[in-house]
């Protein structure tokens, strides 16, 4: 049985977690990174850019890398990652996997979903070099604390915000990765790892209990939700990064007023918060519409929330909710709207 995992940081001392980071990402031979100029938050930067796509390449089976050029891009840390506005007005998230020094470029790289909805292949078949996207962000819900060691766990795509975490690790820091994947082909930046004496690559099924995580170890994992779980389910407090929603629970309809407009709607069991409102206010804001940006974020005034959504932290949880994903735990719910 795997040893008790003992996370580095505990709730509200993130901030100061994130400063020590940069103070010891700073020192590092390995991937000199300027501080930021202010802290990296779970909240919807609203400064959208306008970035050229300048490399559109295939750097694995299914899997495209774009590198995004622009002039004095914000700054990210490891972790981070942009939500791109594809042509369709579909919003994705892709994590950043570049260079977090170089304010001239961001690079991400998706994996083609066959049976997706739609995202990715309009990624891969439609975006082109010479072409102009609107970015937003970058945003860092997936933040690399410090911590006495870390052990990394990568599915496939998932391994794009752990290359930053990787580089910028301090020389002699403690650290190994579990890299799986359905092939070697289809396993982006494999070579690249496979030069490290501390990755272990698998293909197929790993075998997640003979996973070595020593006392005081950080533990990240992004990839297949099946792959996520099944680390979650041994180490509780695990970090992940997430992209897809959780399977939602099933819920019942319920009263929303709109208090502020003097509404009263009634949000049916098949129905979203977001569609209802919609239908009332067709003006509402909002994006990615799976509980990722923050964009239809709205304050409660009344009621108890069953939140669905990926927001990082509690605290931004007190008195709003996502109303994209997010229901009502209670009969009836009461938006400052």
């Amino acid at each position: 049985m795997p040893k008790p995992l003992t996370v580095a940081v505990v709730a509200g001392a993130a901030l100061l977690a994130r400063r020590a980071m940069r103070r010891r990402i700073q020192a590092s031979p390995l991937w000199p990174m300027p501080a930021l100029e202010e802290p990296v938050s779970g909240r919807p930067r609203s400064r959208a850019l306008r970035l050229l796509v300048a490399a559109h390449e295939e750097v694995a089976d299914g899997v495209v890398q774009l590198r995004l050029e622009g002039r004095d891009l914000p700054r990210w840390e490891p972790g981070a990652h942009l939500d791109l506005v594809l042509p369709s007005g579909l919003v994705r998230q892709y994590s950043l996997c570049g260079d977090p020094a170089d304010t001239s470029s961001y690079t991400v790289a998706t994996r083609l979903v066959e049976d997706g909805r739609g995202g990715s292949r309009e990624v891969h078949e439609q975006l082109a070099e010479g072409m102009e996207i609107e970015v937003r962000g970058p945003r860092n819900r997936f933040p690399l604390v410090e911590a006495e060691s870390y052990v990394f766990v990568a599915g496939g795509i998932g391994i794009t915000p752990v290359l930053p975490m990787l580089r910028a690790l301090p020389e002699g820091a403690d650290w190994r990765l579990l890299y799986c994947g359905r092939s070697r082909e289809s396993m982006p930046f494999v070579a690249e790892l496979e030069k490290l004496d501390r990755v272990t690559v698998v293909t197929g099924v790993p075998d997640l209990d003979a996973l070595e995580v020593p006392e005081g170890a950080a533990v990240y994992c992004c990839g297949p939700e099946g792959l996520m779980a099944a680390v979650e389910e041994r180490y509780p407090q695990v970090y992940l990064e997430r992209f897809t929603p959780r399977a939602a629970a099933p819920g019942g309809a319920f009263e929303l007023e709109l208090r502020r407009t003097g509404r009263t709607l009634t949000v049916p069991a098949e129905s979203s918060v977001l569609a209802a409102v919609r239908a009332e206010l067709p003006d509402t804001l909002y994006s990615c519409e799976q509980g990722f940006c923050g964009t239809c974020q709205q304050r409660v005034l009344e009621g108890e929330v069953d939140h669905r959504d990926e927001l990082p932290t509690d605290a931004e949880r007190d008195d709003s909710m996502l109303i994209c994903v997010s229901r009502a735990r209670s009969e009836r719910l009461v938006l400052d709207m």
